[in-house]
Order: structure tokens, then sequence, then C-alpha cells
């Protein structure tokens, strides 16, 4: 399929042969918080690494019991 055929069937924008383009880039604006804020979210993000931390534990004990099997005791 050539180019007019893709064009034709609308698989282009009108514009897209325009050597014009308007391109804006995108720069977030920065977000201000107060101390509070970031000491909520940082212990947030602490309890969330902590829960991990106990699931991964959890899973390596499994991962063992599946490997050599429950101890007999």
């Amino acid at each position: 399929m050539d180019m007019k055929e893709l064009f034709e069937n609308n698989c282009f924008p009108m514009s897209w042969s325009s050597e014009e383009e308007d391109v804006r880039e995108y720069t977030p604006l920065p977000q201000r918080k107060d101390l509070n804020t970031l000491l909520a979210e940082l212990e947030d993000i602490k309890n969330h690494i902590e829960d991990i931390k106990a699931k991964q534990w959890y899973l390596a004990k499994l991962m063992k019991f599946h490997r050599e099997g429950i101890p007999e005791g």
C-alpha cells in the first residue's frame, strides 16, 4: 500500500506531511507539599516495604518447605 492509499484510507491525519508542527514540550509543575504530608507519605512507604519484606520471608519459607519437605520433629 503506498502513501496515497494510506492517506485516502484515513490512516494519516490531514496534516501528516506538514513540516511545521506545533510541538510543545511537557514540563510538569513542581508539587509543593508540606512537611507533615511528606513525612506521612514516607511512613506509608516504609510500612509498604516492611509488608513486602514479610511476604518475601513467608514465600522463602514456603519455597524451602516445597524443596526440602516439612521437617519431621
